[in-house]
């Protein structure tokens, strides 16, 4: 299994002779507004993706599926949607089938608890998108666990904080690889609504089996946890061999 950081939460998951993509943020730099009232208002996404448009173009056009953990700008965007084939199968929350049928898309593979797909067992993961009213306000988010015989189980855990729903499927799955949305995304009045680097250090604790992988982190305005200070978090637990948090463009193999 190969992962490649694409930007923020947006990967490139390589499973055997498949490609597949994960929460697609497209946009230029600078294209959107500043998530409202944050304290860092500038426009996003802060940085360009690592890729060139032609490359860009290839990997939309050998893609097998697309993962979809929840319908945020910054996980599906306008210019994702305008890209991507339209035939492409999407996996999504059932909640989102709508909307994602509505933007044109004719193989919308809602996930209500599991199912079998081209040699993947897909699970549907719950999640909370931060604590108490905001949690309410930001709506339902998912995550996956995909399942295929000759690679890692890989976690996909989405943009939540810990919480006993991270805890259950940690202990359900046993998962051997763990993509967490880091960053700590947060707005001037709330908690984090992702996690932060004590989230972290929790999940890679709680799943001493798995090699995790930390994104979401220095592409939106509103993440204020840096790559850095959670690498120091990270050294000081103990956990730098089994917590990974790659750059813009990097693949990572397991």
């Amino acid at each position: 299994m190969r992962l490649r950081l694409i930007r923020h939460a947006t990967l490139i998951v390589e499973l055997g002779a498949s490609t597949y993509l994960v929460d697609p943020m497209l946009a230029p730099a600078e294209a959107g507004d500043p998530v409202p009232n944050t304290a860092n208002p500038r426009r996003n996404p802060l940085v360009e993706l690592p890729i060139p448009q032609d490359e860009l173009e290839d990997t939309l056009d050998v893609l097998a599926g697309v993962f979809v953990t929840h319908l945020h700008s910054d996980h599906w965007d306008d210019p994702a949607i305008e890209q991507l084939n339209k035939d492409m199968p999407i996996f999504c929350q059932p909640n989102d089938t709508g909307s994602i049928k509505q933007a044109g898309f004719t193989q919308v593979m809602p996930v209500e608890s599991s199912i079998e797909w081209e040699g993947l067992n897909i699970s549907l993961t719950g999640g909370r998108h931060g604590t108490g009213e905001v949690a309410d306000r930001m709506g339902p988010v998912s995550g996956f666990v995909i399942k295929s015989r000759s690679e890692p189980t890989l976690y996909i855990a989405g943009d939540t904080v810990w919480c006993p729903e991270v805890e259950t499927e940690l202990q359900t799955h046993k998962s051997d690889v763990i993509v967490v949305n880091a960053g700590a995304a947060q707005f001037i009045d709330s908690d984090p609504i992702t996690m932060d680097a004590q989230d972290v250090t929790q999940v890679a604790n709680s799943a001493p089996q798995a090699r995790l992988v930390a994104v979401h982190m220095e592409s939106m305005n509103h993440c204020v946890l840096t790559r850095a200070e959670l690498a120091r978090a990270i050294e000081e637990a103990g956990l730098s061999e089994r917590v990974l948090i790659p750059v813009d463009g990097e693949t990572l193999t397991f």
